[in-house]
């Protein structure tokens, strides 16, 4: 991969990185990516390769035997893998916003019990916010988790769970008052708890990351397995998914530049009257604008990332990176369709996959209509 400005601000070992992630992202991600799309199957080996080079510990810190990475890191990281595939980049980033919130809020007995284990790829985490009437509105939730002595008797739904059929530790979010909306906390849930995995969701794109739903029927938890103090959960939440936010906005940055890389060596290669099509200004032009969105994706990821870095708020940078990589994503995966023709509206060619894949973007961890919210409420209140 070659893009305008893909060191911007990175230290010489954040490069050496970002070159090792890409070369397993063309060499190992991408050569199982279609299959894994066509079956609907995770690619396990994929995964069994990241954790060879420490990557299912990206958030873990260093001393649980994790990465430890800063946010430029986990952001380069995310934008390689998606390089390779959209739904294996998904799976990762949501095991790290399990590991992220168990190194953050867990105790310090929870922590040695799940993080060195996590950074070496197995559990793998889920996030549990969502409901099925409760999406961009979480304090909507009507799961619940009533205490009764040293237990938590947990009974709701979940919905849209990255990992559901692969997980193994939950990160879940309940009211303890059903009638209190502002009573949401975070309670880890093992798998052994008991509660039920859904059927996987058939999906436009994405398909080779598991979507489920998860049931909790009484489902009994000690009460040490709460990760925040009762009331704190959706501040928690939102904090580390501002975080999360940056990484999908590198995702959605490093889908597009493989739709891009794709279009680009079609436009060289397919000839019309004699000449390759890269020679046409209709096409060279769409491949301008293809580059620029990407480059300025890739721009607002590193400052949203540099923010956080620094220790400042990071919320409207995150949000502005996420609304406008992700939506810069759908157009130029559509235009990489639109570079092939007539193959790239056949399964022949990996652009129809990106193209696919790429809308989830503008909708997971916060939609763009919830990101414009987000930045306008900065601009004008």
């Amino acid at each position: 991969m070659e893009s305008v400005g893909s060191a911007t601000g990175l230290t010489d070992e954040q490069r050496a990185i970002q070159d090792v992630v890409h070369e397993f992202a063309v060499e190992e991600i991408r050569p199982t990516a279609r299959e894994a799309d066509e079956t609907e199957t995770f690619p396990e080996e994929v995964w069994d390769g990241l954790a060879e080079l420490d990557l299912t510990g990206l958030t873990v810190p260093e001393e649980y035997g994790g990465f430890g990475a800063d946010r430029t890191t986990y952001a380069v990281v995310n934008e390689e893998v998606a390089y390779g595939q959209l739904a294996v980049a998904t799976a990762l980033s949501v095991h790290c916003l399990a590991t992220e919130c168990i190194a953050e809020f867990a105790s310090e007995a929870q922590k040695e019990k799940w993080l060195p284990k996590m950074a070496e790829g197995r559990p793998v985490g889920m996030f549990a916010l969502s409901e099925p009437e409760a999406g961009s509105n979480p304090a909507e939730m009507s799961t619940v988790a009533r205490r009764e002595g040293d237990e938590y008797i947990i009974n709701g739904q979940k919905q849209w769970i990255t990992n559901g059929q692969r997980g193994g530790v939950c990160i879940l979010f309940a009211k303890t008052d059903p009638d209190d909306p502002n009573s949401v906390t975070q309670f880890l849930v093992p798998e052994d708890a008991g509660y039920e995995v859904g059927k996987k969701e058939e999906k436009l794109g994405l398909r080779a990351s598991d979507t489920t739903g998860l049931t909790f029927d009484d489902v009994r938890i000690p009460a040490e397995n709460r990760l925040t103090e009762e009331g704190r959960g959706l501040s928690a939440a939102f904090h580390i998914l501002t975080g999360g936010r940056i990484g999908i906005a590198a995702q959605a940055t490093g889908l597009a530049q493989s739709a891009l890389d794709d279009a680009i060596a079609y436009a060289n290669e397919r000839e019309q009257f004699d000449n390759p099509i890269s020679k046409i200004q209709a096409i060279r032009h769409k491949i301008a604008d293809m580059g620029t969105k990407v480059h300025a994706s890739r721009t607002m990821v590193r400052e949203a990332a540099r923010v956080a870095d620094a220790g400042e708020d990071p919320r409207t940078a995150a949000s502005m990176a996420k609304y406008y990589a992700s939506e810069a994503a759908v157009d130029v995966t559509n235009e990489a369709v639109q570079v092939h023709g007539g193959y790239g509206y056949t399964t022949d060619f990996d652009v129809e996959r990106y193209y696919r894949d790429a809308k989830i973007t503008t909708i997971y961890e916060g939609t763009s209509e919830i990101q414009k919210e987000v930045i306008a409420r900065s601009l004008l209140d």
